[in-house]
């Protein structure tokens, strides 16, 4: 049997086209106006030079508990984390569940918090700290389907898809699920009702949507102008194949693409070159969409393998790139400890705290990005510039200026040793190390000698 969260990735891509099809064929008069043709979406100012953090509550402490990750807080500050984002903290169905304790995507009550987790004071605590300490708090929303158990399945059973004999229907082979049709309004509305419980009840920041691609645009377009209502949001969409869900709903898709091109190139199977390749697609997109760059999450970790096994030895290159071309850079529950295990989705399986060997190298990362706008999120940040030619299969070095502030990337892409020197015309004058710190004249056209996946990270000295 397929896992249930590969099937999100590669399956729900295959169903999209024909689901959003469905769904732009059956719009639904909203009780609020609908947003207007020219309505544009505007990113919370918050959002501009931030990166987000995944935290998995389950498996990020002993406890797996609300309270138990708030005592993580003013680590994850001072690692200069922005954006928390919690996969989904509500109940999980009991029936047809996976595992002893069963998907968090199976949520069985959308208005509830689970008890295995904590309850609605302790997300109102969790919440209230992370504003104090200058972070945002963002849920994981299961809007496509339910568990077979939620409330709404007894008491609303047309609020869901069934097949010729009447019976609920599982989305692909995630069967403890059921899908919801959204041709139905009174759904519609007691599903942008719970959005807005969250914010009402414990002023959270936003949403991170699971599959959004296949809930139709409109239903989102109207829940985003509702939130706004409520206080200003940021929304993350699991998608990458509907352009038209970052007009008006969401701030930031994924960049499942790039994702794979790394993997690919960590394992010899593209060149350097595809990296601009991914750039260039990016000009098909809203210009001031952000994309959120990975090199592991919950799918990703637990279906497909750690960043050992699915890059080896360019893991921190895959990281340094993610935090240096355009998009919004993730880290996921014990990246920063080296996450060396596939956490186990559907039982308990603590991360390993023991030694967190790469707080220091991600707190580095996390400053360079928010004290350079050169490499901030959408049109806040500068645009990319190759300082090698773009066909180069093994080298990779461009530039990011915004105003007077220049960053300039260099990176082996390969698991040779490479020799490299900047174009006569690549920026000059004084620059930092972001690493080292060690202040370098760029004008004198140095030869950089390059360790396997090894980089080099300049900034200009104001």
């Amino acid at each position: 049997m397929k896992n249930i969260l590969f099937t999100r990735t590669a399956m729900a891509t295959i169903a999209i086209s024909t689901m959003m099809l469905i769904g732009c064929q059956n719009q639904t008069q909203q009780v609020q106006e609908p947003p207007k043709a020219d309505t544009v979406l505007t990113h919370v100012d918050w959002s501009k030079s931030a990166n987000i953090y995944e935290v998995n509550l389950r498996q990020h402490t002993m406890e797996g508990t609300i309270n138990a990750f708030q005592a993580d807080l003013p680590r994850l500050k001072a690692m200069g984390v922005d954006i928390l984002w919690l996969m989904p903290i509500f109940p999980i169905g009991m029936e047809n569940r996976k595992g002893s304790m069963g998907s968090y995507y199976a949520v069985a009550d959308y208005t509830e918090v689970n008890p295995e987790f904590g309850t609605l004071a302790d997300i109102r605590s969790l919440v209230d700290e992370a504003h104090q300490l200058g972070m945002f708090v963002i849920l994981d929303w299961v809007a496509n389907h339910s568990a077979w158990d939620h409330p709404w399945a007894k008491n609303h059973p047309e609020w869901y898809k069934h097949d010729s004999t009447g019976a609920f229907v599982s989305p692909f082979d995630w069967t403890d699920v059921i899908a919801f049709d959204y041709e139905n309004p009174e759904l519609r509305d007691s599903m942008i009702s719970a959005l807005k419980y969250w914010v009402k009840e414990a002023d959270v920041d936003g949403y991170r949507c699971d599959v959004a691609g296949l809930v139709p645009v409109d239903f989102w377009n109207e829940a985003r102008l509702q939130l706004e209502q409520l206080k200003p949001v940021f929304m993350l969409a699991e998608n990458e194949d509907v352009p038209a869900l970052l007009k008006r709903a969401f701030d930031m898709n994924y960049s499942w693409n790039f994702h794979h091109i790394m993997n690919q190139i960590a394992q010899g199977k593209k060149p350097a070159s595809e990296v601009w390749k991914y750039v260039q697609s990016l000009d098909t997109l809203p210009p001031d969409a952000y994309h959120m760059l990975f090199i592991t999450n919950h799918d990703e970790n637990s279906w497909n393998g750690t960043v050992g096994e699915r890059m080896g030895d360019a893991g921190d290159a895959m990281a340094v790139l993610t935090y240096t071309i355009p998009g919004m850079p993730l880290i996921y529950s014990g990246q920063e400890a080296g996450l060396d295990k596939r956490l186990r989705f559907f039982e308990k399986d603590t991360v390993d705290w023991r030694n967190i060997k790469k707080e220091a190298f991600y707190t580095t990362l996390n400053h360079l990005k928010k004290n350079n706008n050169a490499l901030w999120n959408g049109k806040e940040g500068g645009e990319i510039i190759a300082l090698t030619d773009r066909k180069d299969t093994t080298m990779l070095a461009f530039l990011r200026e915004n105003e007077d502030n220049k960053v300039v990337v260099v990176m082996n892409l390969s698991n040779l040793p490479q020799k490299f020197s900047l174009d006569p015309n690549s920026p000059s004058g004084m620059f930092s190390n972001a690493f080292t710190g060690e202040t370098i004249d760029l004008s004198e056209n140095q030869l950089f000698d390059l360790t396997p996946w090894g980089y080099l990270v300049f900034v200009s000295k104001k």
